[in-house]
């Protein structure tokens, strides 16, 4: 979907969301730039196109759409498996992309651990894939705001459900097997910043801290959790603004 007219804005949503969780942010945009909302494969009315979605895999889906729209320089915006997706964008194509936004994600690949506990999450899912995402959304939002947005839990677990089981799996196993893009990042000349969850129970902020510091990134942590964009919207919203004004 597009909105507004100006400089692109492309938005990729995370994982088990749909381009549907910006709704309440391209609005404060679109009256100053052309923001893109595109649903990834295997998510919301994209379909899937295997077994497997790599990264790279996502990033030629959404090069369709932007070759078909004429965008040029870019700027990226990216929800956790949505800024792994846009990494991947800019490693396939380098010229095509001005900036970059990750919100709760990392240019780090999997660790050990977390290759394991996907493959645990996909022998889930194959039981009783409503279980799973009921819990794997709850589990995104800093134990303390899980009774605060309780209605948004729910609304976001409803859209979760309308991702097929080959989709979700699909997911997993792409981002199992993405790659380390952190000297990709570091050497990125376009502006560039992490927008971190100080009790994210995903990607530990210390970590992201290290990253952004290796990485030459700006840097902005919040209050909250794995949900920047909605535990922390007001904030999140001015300095996204601030960022694409003073980038």
């Amino acid at each position: 979907m597009t909105s507004g007219k100006g400089k692109p804005l492309v938005f990729f949503h995370g994982f088990i969301e749909n381009s549907t969780m910006w709704d309440d942010i391209i609005p404060y945009f679109s009256d100053r730039y052309m923001c893109i909302t595109i649903d990834l494969l295997g998510h919301g009315k994209t379909a899937c196109l295997g077994y497997i979605h790599t990264m790279e895999d996502m990033a030629m889906a959404t090069k369709a759409v932007s070759d078909a729209l004429k965008l040029k320089d870019i700027i990226l915006i990216g929800h956790s498996m949505g800024g792994y997706v846009a990494l991947a964008y800019i490693d396939l194509f380098p010229k095509a992309v001005s900036a970059l936004v990750l919100v709760n994600s990392t240019s780090f690949p999997d660790s050990e651990e977390r290759k394991i506990n996907r493959g645990r999450a996909i022998n889930l899912v194959k039981r009783n894939p409503d279980i799973y995402t009921s819990m794997a959304i709850a589990n995104l939002f800093a134990e303390k705001n899980r009774s605060q947005f309780k209605t948004e839990i729910e609304s976001i677990k409803k859209e979760a459900s309308k991702t097929s089981l080959q989709g979700i799996i699909s997911a997993l196993e792409g981002m199992k097997v993405r790659k380390d893009r952190s000297e990709l990042l570091q050497k990125f000349k376009g502006s560039k910043i992490i927008f971190a969850g100080k009790k994210d129970p995903v990607l530990s902020c210390q970590q992201t801290m290290a990253e952004a510091k290796l990485c030459e990134t700006k840097l902005r942590v919040f209050d909250g959790g794995h949900m920047s964009y909605l535990e922390n919207h007001n904030e999140f919203l001015k300095f996204l603004d601030q960022f694409l004004s003073f980038k």
